[in-house]
């Protein structure tokens, strides 16, 4: 498949990197030809050098034959009008925009271009590494209804079954992390010291699914 990346920065460099490195075409749209020089002398792919919402250059990048489009320069307008103009102009269905400002972002989300809020990104990250346990939101919909969190659980749930678990807090395991790899629970399956829940929490819910983890299993 053919990959279009807007801006050639540290972000934008490694992802055409990681893209062409799993089989696929990859042009880069920088204005600064400079910025080429990140992706490294192995390279393959197209760099094309102008405005990345230009017309122009984004079809001499290969925008009409593109199944994905992504916008991560250091400008939050510029990324987001080169991803509106490759989807509404070019017709591409899959586009990402990077942008800094998380407020902009999830009014952007709503008018249907994903994007992902780097500040916010960064910081809910960092609150993931720093707090003890709880629920910390690893992804949230666009709508703020839903989390998909990352829950370290207490020790009082270790031996009990994750269908216990979500029978208690109304929520739903998607996936565990355990010995540092990632699986889907069954039916049977049992929390074991170290595991990390990946739960699917509504947003009105987290302070009460908080909880009932701490209170523990119910005795019965």
């Amino acid at each position: 498949m053919h990959f279009v990346v807007m801006g050639c920065g540290r972000v934008g460099s490694t992802l055409a990197v990681a893209l062409e490195r799993h089989g696929h075409s990859v042009a880069v749209v920088d204005k600064d030809p400079q910025s080429f020089r990140r992706l490294g002398t192995g390279f393959e792919g197209r760099t094309v050098q102008g405005v990345g919402f230009d017309r122009d250059v984004l079809l001499e990048a290969g925008v009409e034959d593109a199944y994905a489009f992504a916008a991560v320069s250091s400008g939050d307008n510029s990324n987001i009008l080169a991803a509106r103009v490759a989807r509404e102009v070019f017709g591409v269905e899959n586009v990402a925009a990077r942008i800094y400002d998380s407020a902009r972002a999830e009014v952007y989300e709503r008018l249907g271009i994903p994007t992902v809020a780097t500040v916010k990104w960064t910081a809910d990250q960092m609150v993931r590494r720093l707090l003890p346990r709880g629920v910390v939101p690893d992804y949230t919909d666009a709508s703020g209804s839903v989390h998909l969190a990352e829950v370290s659980v207490p020790p009082s749930w270790v031996g009990t079954r994750l269908t216990d678990l979500e029978r208690a807090t109304s929520t739903r395991v998607a996936f565990v992390t355990r010995l540092g790899s990632a699986r889907l629970p069954k039916p049977d399956t049992v929390h074991q010291e170290g595991d990390v829940l990946h739960l699917l929490v509504p947003d009105a819910a987290v302070t009460e699914v908080e909880k009932v983890l701490d209170a523990g299993p119910d005795p019965e």
